[in-house]
């Protein structure tokens, strides 16, 4: 390969793991928003986040990082940046907010934290089938959802309780993307609550009532899915 054009795929590579380290600094502007209690740039924040996570295995597929920067692991980055972005920064939000409380609450903060490196330490978190195998420690949307909802406290302490322990069983959960049965209904499903995530930022936190049923309906979904996938999987 002519030094110029290795020159040229180096530094590719090079922009695509930046690309993903990205999210460290939008989690660390997540984390200011959490103690200025502007919680709907909190989740700007982390949603530009999400958008990098899943957009940046694209990149590196393209330009074949692995290759090129060997010594330079874009899986671990990935998993660094996904940690502060799905976990830790959702679990500020949620104790800063007053959604977990007293010592209950920093019990159930402590919880996250670490059920959640469980599941990023698993090897076996995800299936042949593109399947995350227990809760796939996203956080980052529970916490949307408990400050969409305006949750209660008490209902706040079921969801995060059942999360975590959901974390250790291993059922399936499907990746939206990675669904083929039904891929319309799940791609215009995933545009509807993209658009009622963006209205609820721009509006204010608690949701739109309209906002709200559209995610009850995509929740309620996702989780059909998951069932569906553990009776049949090779319909999906």
């Amino acid at each position: 390969m002519p030094l110029k054009n290795m020159l040229w795929t180096r530094f590719a590579a090079a922009a695509v793991h930046t690309l993903t380290a990205s999210g460290a600094i939008c989690a660390l502007y997540a984390t200011l928003a959490v103690f200025e209690q502007r919680w709907e740039a909190v989740f700007a924040w982390l949603g530009l986040a999400f958008l990098i996570d899943g957009i940046d295995g694209t990149f590196a597929r393209m330009v074949n990082v692995e290759h090129h920067l060997p010594r330079l692991s874009g899986e671990r980055l990935d998993l660094v940046v996904d940690y502060l972005t799905y976990v830790f920064v959702p679990t500020l939000a949620l104790l800063q907010r007053g959604y977990l409380t007293g010592p209950g609450g920093h019990l159930l903060a402590a919880l996250i934290l670490l059920s959640s490196h469980y599941h990023f330490c698993d090897l076996d978190n995800k299936s042949d089938d593109h399947c995350f195998v227990g809760f796939p420690a996203i956080w980052n949307i529970v916490a949307f959802h408990i400050f969409a909802f305006d949750l209660s406290q008490p209902l706040t302490t079921v969801v995060v309780v059942t999360c975590v322990l959901l974390t250790f069983v291993r059922w399936r959960w499907v990746h939206p993307m990675r669904v083929k049965a039904w891929w319309l209904v799940t791609l215009a499903l995933t545009a509807l609550w993209l658009a009622a995530a963006f209205w609820t930022i721009t509006q204010g936190f608690p949701s739109p009532v309209l906002a709200n049923a559209v995610f009850a309906v995509t929740l309620a979904w996702g989780i059909g899915l998951s069932v569906m996938w553990q009776r049949a999987p090779e319909a999906t």
